[in-house]
């Protein structure tokens, strides 16, 4: 189950809001904006649907509270969740006193931002887990379910750490540490990091007594150290308690709609990424879809580079009056400024250039130390020109590709801020001869090696051609402007047919048609072939000119 359209009428902050067109590939739905944006009223709305089937809404006129619920006090709600197929998954129409749904709306399961239990206790009613009888009403309350999930988990594992599972006598014992302990553990590691100083791995555990009364135990370790679950750090429970609601409640999540506010709370930059790959790629199934509400930078960052993620804007929105929001294009790098407003970063790195590259050569762009530059990431040669476009600040630096030097040339002096290199692309100044010649290795040989990179050119150079044209139409640079491009592709293949070095070498990708055999004995380190003198000088030609 997948939502593509939600739409809510005279619903707590908005008076009328379309959140539309998501993609069926959405397995994630991040939402973005200020505090106060009206990100939570959205799960607001998803409780509420998911309370008219249940009939945890008790009032006479569907439950509507003119407190909590209800925008303009005379105003008549409307409700709407459309799925990727078309059809309504729900609707309520208060004006119409009708509600709808389909069969499996039950299937909606929300988690408020208040989930942080900051110690065990004894209590719970595990027979609530059934059907998520234990979820909160409203996205104001606290969210009290972990103490359940812990003491479902322990009864679940009972057995599952003690001599007989590692000793082999018990395959179903055996099969439950496999299920249960093993993926927690392991997403533990994959989140806080493999070293043992810093990740958290589950050891010990002891069942809820009544006599004398104790509350259920979880104890980890980390490093040489052994931490109850009440002294873990505040990022560390939150980590901890989302897990073990995955774990626990898997079945529920099969053909689901899953919002959770705020799961980034007390995490840094890095484990917000690491939490929300770790969710989205293991924990949700296929079938389903995460909601989730922040304005984390780590979350942006992940939303914004993946392929199965769209982002809903909120920030800086009248919702007194009809609005519609839809995905944020994936080149658009001003969503970050939810988590780090643009003039920061440019008043953190004044007197210094920013410029945006491909993928993650920033990495390396900026072990060369180059005075007076930061390197910034983006997806790809689109995202670099787009931003550049967009906003005169940012410089670029982005891979030559099949681009001549006349449309070069052209496109520099359209787009001053905006530098092309003069190679195919970054793994033509790696591993061109000069460059690897500088590093002074024994056994390398630059004049066998020049003749080897020729050597493959005229072996592949066939199967090039036939890809310059159609490589060449998705150039937002052309796409922007036409009269950038030249009129044929001569001097290209040219260039590439000829066994000058210089020549052919511009469109020769060393990345994708060069076989490294010749260097894999060598040893060669990325991060010391972007620290030469020759690296450092051709870059810095690329950007002066």
């Amino acid at each position: 189950m997948r939502i593509n359209k939600v739409h809510l009428k005279n619903f707590k902050r908005f008076t009328d809001l379309t959140l539309g067109n998501i993609p069926s590939a959405s397995k994630l739905v991040l939402l973005i904006g200020a505090n106060g944006s009206g990100k939570s009223c959205v799960f607001d709305g998803f409780q509420y649907l998911r309370g008219q089937q249940t009939g945890r809404h008790s009032s006479s006129e569907f439950g509507v509270s003119d407190y909590y619920y209800r925008k303009i006090s005379d105003g008549k709600i409307e409700l709407e969740v459309v799925g990727n197929d078309g059809k309504a998954l729900a609707r309520f129409d208060e004006t119409a006193n009708l509600f709808v749904s389909a069969p499996f709306l039950a299937d909606l399961i929300g988690r408020s931002s208040i989930r942080i239990l900051p110690k065990l206790y004894l209590g719970g009613d595990t027979t609530k887990i059934e059907n998520d009888q234990d979820a909160p009403e409203t996205f104001i309350e606290n969210d009290e379910r972990f103490i359940n999930d812990v003491n479902l988990y322990i009864q679940q594992i009972d057995n599952a750490l003690r001599e007989p599972v590692f000793s082999g006598k018990s395959a179903d014992t055996f099969k439950i540490f496999q299920d249960f302990i093993k993926p927690f553990n392991v997403s533990l590691s994959n989140i806080f990091g493999e070293s043992v100083a810093t990740t958290i791995q589950l050891i010990e555990f002891q069942n809820a007594t009544l006599s004398p009364p104790s509350a259920a135990q979880l104890v980890f370790k980390k490093g040489q150290s052994r931490i109850h679950y009440d002294l873990l750090s505040h990022g560390e429970k939150q980590v901890v308690i989302l897990l073990l609601n995955f774990i626990v409640r898997r079945s529920q999540y099969e053909d689901a709609i899953i919002f959770i506010d705020e799961m980034d709370c007390h995490l840094n930059t890095s484990l917000q990424s690491r939490l929300l790959d770790e969710i989205v790629t293991k924990w949700i199934p296929d079938s389903s879809q995460l909601w989730t509400a922040s304005h984390a930078l780590g979350f942006i960052d992940y939303a914004r580079n993946s392929e199965q993620a769209v982002i809903l804007d909120f920030d800086n929105l009248n919702f007194d009056v009809p609005q519609v929001i839809q995905p944020q294009p994936k080149d658009n790098l001003d969503v970050y400024e939810i988590a780090v407003p643009k003039s920061i970063v440019f008043d953190i790195f004044k007197g210094k250039k920013t410029i945006l590259c491909e993928n993650q050569n920033d990495e390396y762009y900026n072990m060369a130390q180059i005075p007076d530059v930061i390197f910034v990431g983006v997806k790809d040669a689109r995202d670099v020109f787009i931003n550049v476009k967009r906003d005169s600040r940012y410089y670029s630096l982005r891979d030559r590709d099949f681009l001549s030097d006349t449309e070069i040339d052209k496109i520099h002096k359209a787009y001053p801020n905006h530098n092309i290199l003069r190679y195919y692309d970054f793994e033509n100044y790696l591993y061109h001869p000069e460059n690897i010649s500088e590093l002074n290795i024994v056994d390398f040989d630059i004049v066998a090696y020049s003749n080897e990179i020729t050597k493959q050119k005229n072996t592949r150079v066939d199967y090039i051609l036939p890809t310059l044209v159609s490589s060449r139409q998705g150039y937002e640079e052309f796409k922007t402007n036409d009269k950038l491009k030249d009129e044929n592709v001569n001097s290209i293949v040219d260039d590439l047919k000829s066994d000058d070095f210089e020549r052919f070498y511009k469109y020769f990708d060393m990345k994708v048609e060069f076989k490294k055999d010749i260097l894999s004995q060598l040893n060669i380190d990325k991060k010391d072939l972007v620290k030469t003198k020759w690296f450092k000088q051709q870059i810095e030609v690329v950007l002066n000119s």
